[in-house]
């Protein structure tokens, strides 16, 4: 399950850093974690193993074993991306290879928009689009997300924590908002994936619904802090043909936006497509790398 340290912030806040796989080709790989989610995951641990990388991923506030943010504060895509970096500095891994799942992705080209001296290349998979631009919001959802647009951070975290806070009690049950559909009983059935999905799930709700709730506000209702036509970085964009979630749609609004971007489709899957594309992202992430 790898090594789980804590590191503390220039703010005070300590943040969880997941040590995956320590890597034997002097490469890492961070990789941001999916909503609901933590840093207690790698997609596909023999491809990781077989590109001898280090694989590092850090919980977002709120998540696992990371403090929440403070009193009237977002948990904004800024935030995440600028914190990732102060681990990466603390680290002193130089540039990295940076990935991100669903609204990791985010993350992922925030850091690279951001941070452009700590970030070689860029992997995003499955990565909704802003909602205004690609709509895949729910109207419902949506809504209830536009209701809460004018509060103050606090009261829009504990309004979104109690609607929340069921999934916190099943988190096997919280697969289903991870986007899983029928396109992924592939991905689900490799060896060890659901369990891995599971266990990232049950470290991601530790704290109950509020690593969730101050993800979902972040990122619908806070600035991101970055344009995507800022990110340098050579870019891979995979998306399923058959995400319910985030289709191809989202990832051609990346390409056109992504100054150095390819985009590439995987027939037939689905929202975890980061399973069984995972070799293929480490293969753009770290080329020259190989146990």
């Amino acid at each position: 399950m790898g090594i789980e340290d804590l590191f503390t912030l220039k703010s005070g806040r300590r943040l969880a850093v997941h040590t995956l796989a320590e890597g034997v080709s002097g490469r890492t790989v961070v990789l941001c974690h999916a909503a609901p989610g933590s840093g207690l995951f790698d997609p596909d641990p023999e491809a990781t193993w077989a590109r001898g990388v280090a694989l590092i991923s850090v919980d977002r506030p709120g998540y696992g074993g990371s403090d929440p943010v403070g009193p009237g504060e977002w948990s904004s895509v800024e935030r995440a991306a600028d914190e990732l970096a102060e681990v990466l500095v603390q680290l002193g891994t130089g540039p990295v290879g940076v990935a991100g799942w669903s609204a990791g992705g985010r993350v992922a080209l925030a850091l690279a928009a951001r941070h452009p001296d700590l970030v070689e290349r860029v992997a995003v998979v499955a990565t909704p689009a802003p909602h205004e631009e690609v709509p895949w919001i729910p109207p419902e959802q949506n809504a209830g997300l536009e209701a809460l647009r004018s509060m103050p951070p606090d009261q829009v975290h504990a309004a979104l924590t109690q609607q929340l806070a069921p999934l916190a009690t099943d988190p096997a049950h919280a697969v289903a908002l991870l986007g899983a559909g029928p396109a992924d009983q592939a991905a689900l059935a490799a060896p060890g994936a659901r369990d891995r999905l599971e266990a990232m799930l049950r470290n991601a709700f530790v704290q109950g619904a509020a690593g969730l709730a101050a993800d979902i506000a972040g990122y619908c209702l806070a600035p991101w802090g970055f344009e995507p036509e800022q990110v340098e970085a050579k870019t891979l964009l995979v998306y399923g043909a058959a995400d319910p979630v985030a289709g191809p749609r989202h990832g051609k609004w990346y390409q056109r936006r992504v100054p150095d971007a390819r985009f590439e489709q995987s027939p037939g899957s689905g929202h975890l497509d980061i399973i069984p594309r995972w070799q293929r992202v480490l293969s753009h992430l770290a080329p020259h790398s190989k146990r």
